[in-house]
């Protein structure tokens, strides 16, 4: 095969607008405070709490020495004993370090699950983030003061505005600790740290705020690159491998969000930044690879498109044991970065989309998983459908001959289902190359027509049927549009077939009055419907055939 395959192992069996992809968020979602007021509210509560009672004990309750006996409220309140000062300030260092001692506890915890679970990268994340070390350093500042004022108040002194400031801090801080608990069981949300990495790939790809082109800085934002692509896939697989659904399409997401920004900003990077430096010649990855291969990525300019497309192999392979339906996500986010490349027009990002999904029919058919080897069919031929409509003729071309080949790996296989699912859509793709009058239309009838081999097996019987119900199919969609010489070839390529088996397909045929299939399917039709005005040119089709 002209394309080959992505390294595949043959011992194991407001933003970009892609076409039909989700829209992509201009900035990175930031935590936002949602506890002003319910910091107001509880310090509201504290303070009338303790007016009331305190207001209570001045008139009622409280016992007074004589000394005390002409002085108002206010004064009984700020008049400060320092004996009394010593041993209460001593408490209230106590308190403020066993907050401390708490925050740091939790926090430790749970970031550390979190890191254990999706990523490393999240711990380094949360302990450079600039609000988590603010609290944590107010945290640590109010305890330090208390400790300090517990010391400095003597029987000859009394430090009022120090322990007014004192009291102020330490109350801050426990006001502080719900909300500092708060933000961070947000900061560790996995969705809103796997779309910070994103953000923070294509900063360093960008180098936004950096003036800097020297090579030194360019191997450190690659370094950086890499980096946080290693990590995205990192919570894909981990994710994969715990069956978490959202989360891993999440990581998946972000990789493609990260490579259609990419794409789009590309030509405006420097010469230099294609060329792989120093920092990530050595990465697990590239080593691997042979140094023809790594120049070759060097040349044509597509080594964070690869690096994107091997992290969505490896999370395919997972998906694969695990997470079913997440491979058919892979996938379509493959499409979702081909179309953007068709988009702005770079070729070889194009051809290295072909290669992956290539490697993920491969990967499937050795896994022998006929529910990927359908999805990833459909979306190979919607991307097809796509370059035809731009007029890459030679890459759908190129694509009919893939869908032909694993088509016919499939029938040796006996996965008669995938054999009939490649005709499917090759007979889609001959139908729209002929209603856009492309050139290659003849050729790719040929390469569908080869897709049919002689049965050796009653599966392969059966699969052979199918293939001949694309075939008759297409040819009733060629009568229908009077292109007789397209149907007369597939009349030709019939020729000897069985009488009884042409006979059963032109009954099943005639008999499928229903478009949707009537199980749920991604794809949601029939194979065997046909439409109307095509189910009449039935009849005329075998007649032709009897009459070769």
């Amino acid at each position: 095969m002209g394309w080959g395959e992505v390294g595949v192992k043959r011992d194991q069996p407001q933003s970009s607008t892609v076409s039909g992809a989700p829209a992509i968020s201009a900035t990175p979602p930031r935590w936002r405070p949602r506890f002003p007021a319910g910091i107001g509210i509880l310090l509201g509560i504290s303070c009338v709490l303790f007016a009331a009672f305190w207001l209570l004990d001045v008139a009622f309750f409280g016992r007074r020495t004589p000394a005390a006996e002409h002085l108002s409220a206010w004064r009984l309140l700020v008049d400060l004993d320092a004996e009394t000062l010593q041993n209460a300030l001593g408490s209230l260092a106590q308190v403020v370090v066993a907050v401390l001692g708490i925050a740091i506890t939790v926090v430790s915890i749970v970031v550390q699950l979190a890191a254990t679970r999706y990523t490393p990268r999240i711990a380094e994340m949360f302990f450079r983030d600039k609000k988590n070390l603010s609290i944590m350093g107010f945290f640590v500042v109010a305890c330090i003061n208390a400790v300090w004022i517990s010391i400095v108040v003597t029987t000859g002194f009394v430090p009022r505005a120090t322990v007014a400031m004192t009291t102020v801090v330490v109350t801050a801080s426990l006001l502080l600790l719900i909300p500092y608990f708060a933000y961070v069981f947000a900061f560790l949300d996995p969705e809103k740290v796997i779309a910070r990495i994103g953000h923070q790939v294509l900063d360093a790809v960008l180098a936004r705020g950096v003036a800097r082109r020297d090579r030194n800085d360019l191997d450190l934002r690659q370094a950086s690159c890499v980096a946080g692509l290693e990590h995205l896939s990192d919570i894909g697989v981990n994710t994969v491998a715990q069956k978490d659904k959202i989360i891993a399409t999440g990581a998946v997401t972000a990789l493609r969000e990260f490579a259609v920004k990419y794409l789009k900003e590309k030509s405006r990077l420097p010469t230099e930044w294609f060329a792989l430096g120093s920092r990530i010649h050595g990465s697990a990855d590239f080593i691997a690879l042979a140094p023809d291969s790594l120049r070759s990525l060097e040349h044509k300019k597509v080594w964070v498109e690869w690096k994107v497309l091997h992290h969505f192999r490896s999370v395919f392979s997972e998906a694969l044991d695990h997470l079913p339906e997440l491979a058919h996500v892979v996938a379509i986010e493959t499409r979702y970065i081909a179309e953007e490349a068709l988009r702005h027009g770079d070729r070889e990002v194009l051809v290295l989309a072909i290669r992956y999904f290539n490697t993920f029919l491969r990967s499937a058919l050795n896994q022998r998983d006929v529910r990927a080897c359908y999805n990833i069919f459909h979306q190979y031929r919607l991307l097809a459908e796509h370059m035809l409509r731009k007029g890459h003729s030679d890459l759908v071309l190129e694509i009919g001959r893939c869908l032909a080949y694993y088509g016919q790996t499939a029938h040796k296989a006996d996965l008669g289902f995938i054999t009939e699912t490649a005709a499917h859509d090759l007979a889609v793709l001959c139908e729209r190359a002929y209603d856009h009058d492309i050139a290659c239309h003849d050729t790719l009838l040929g390469i569908f027509l080869e897709v049919d081999k002689e049965a050796e097996t009653h599966a392969q019987e059966q699969t052979l049927r199918g293939v001949r119900k694309a075939q008759v199919k297409l040819a009733t969609f060629y009568m229908a549009k009077n292109a007789l010489t397209h149907a007369d070839r597939i009349c030709a390529d019939m020729r000897g077939e069985k009488p009884e088996r042409m006979a059963s397909i032109r009954a099943e045929l005639g008999s499928v009055n229903e478009k949707v299939f009537w199980e749920v399917t991604d794809r949601g039709v029939n194979f065997d419907y046909l439409e109307p005005t095509r189910k009449e040119k039935l009849d005329e089709f075998f007649a032709r055939v009897a009459l070769r």
